[in-house]
């Protein structure tokens, strides 16, 4: 039943997503497309330009919108339907997401402000686009955000790998995670400055217990360990340090576009080495089935038992 709730739930949030996006002045069929695409943080597009092609303002505040929802666990709009909407926003990771978010989006809009002059409403629709759109790994581009200079690769480079929540469309390492991450980073801390104190890691107010904190921090290093593997197999492939380490994150994360000449928003992949994109392939396989799925298939013991 909770199955079948959510699903009819996301099909109500991608037909209102449809609609809007006709009312904007999209046709009927790129309507369709996109609204899928944009719910579901697929991020295909019907122009090479994506959502860029349409160069509409509202368009692009309602990709926005609609990105944002797509990366919230669906469970949560559920419950607020059936009259617990406090949960929504009273969930740590939920909070945390819209964080990042809405912090990325002023910190790349303020460097947009100052270092190209670009008129700040201008400005924050194009980051808060941009932020949304790599966080949650949708990957679609209103603007070659490559151009915008280092500290925004450098800071989207990053946000590639953080995705939206657990129990939402997207990819990346889920903010769960780096919740727990730092719960667990915190006691760490704690225990150095009191060692005799009783530090208990919690999350919505519940005891985390030691195995989901061992699950996590194996699941950065596996992350770590395949990002590094398959950024290394690529550069060894001929690929140059940029598009060697963005196309293995943008990979292994599910977001998309990668950064640079090659790979960036007015890039694409079609120019890389045929070996490339077999590594990448597995890259997206071993990212989209959250690492542990498929490598477990290659230790001895799972075919033993």
């Amino acid at each position: 039943q909770i199955a079948s709730a959510i699903g009819g739930l996301y099909l109500a949030l991608t037909l209102t997503c449809m609609l809007t996006y006709w009312g904007l002045g999209m046709t009927p069929f790129e309507a369709a497309v996109h609204a899928m695409t944009t719910v579901a943080t697929g991020g295909y597009s019907t122009s090479d330009a994506s959502i860029g092609h349409f160069a509409s303002p509202p368009i692009e505040w309602a990709a926005t919108f609609f990105m944002a929802a797509g990366g919230v666990p669906f469970v949560l709009y559920l419950q607020a339907l059936r009259g617990r909407p406090g949960l929504l926003l009273g969930d740590v990771q939920v909070r945390w997401y819209l964080l990042v978010l809405v912090g990325a989006s002023f910190l790349l809009a303020a460097w947009l402000v100052r270092e190209y002059g670009i008129e700040p409403f201008d400005a924050l629709r194009s980051a808060a686009f941009t932020v949304t759109s790599i966080t949650t790994g949708t990957g679609y581009a209103s603007t070659d955000y490559g151009q915008w200079g280092t500290f925004p690769i450098i800071l989207l480079f990053f946000l590639k790998c953080v995705g939206g929540c657990t129990g939402s469309t997207t990819g990346g390492i889920k903010m769960f995670r780096f919740v727990v991450l730092y719960q667990v980073a915190r006691m760490q801390m704690t225990r150095l400055v009191q060692p005799n104190a009783v530090y208990r890691m919690t999350y919505n107010g519940r005891a985390i217990g030691e195995d989901a904190a061992i699950s996590v921090m194996a699941f950065f290093f596996l992350f770590a360990l395949s990002f590094t593997a398959v950024a290394g197999i690529l550069a060894a492939l001929g690929l140059d340090y940029l598009t060697a380490m963005s196309a293995s994150v943008t990979a292994l994360a599910n977001v998309g576009p990668g950064l640079g000449p090659i790979i960036g928003p007015a890039g694409h992949f079609g120019d890389l080495p045929e070996a490339a994109k077999w590594v990448l392939s597995l890259a997206m396989l071993l990212g989209r089935l959250e690492l542990f799925t498929v490598l477990v298939l290659c230790t001895p013991l799972f075919w033993r038992a």
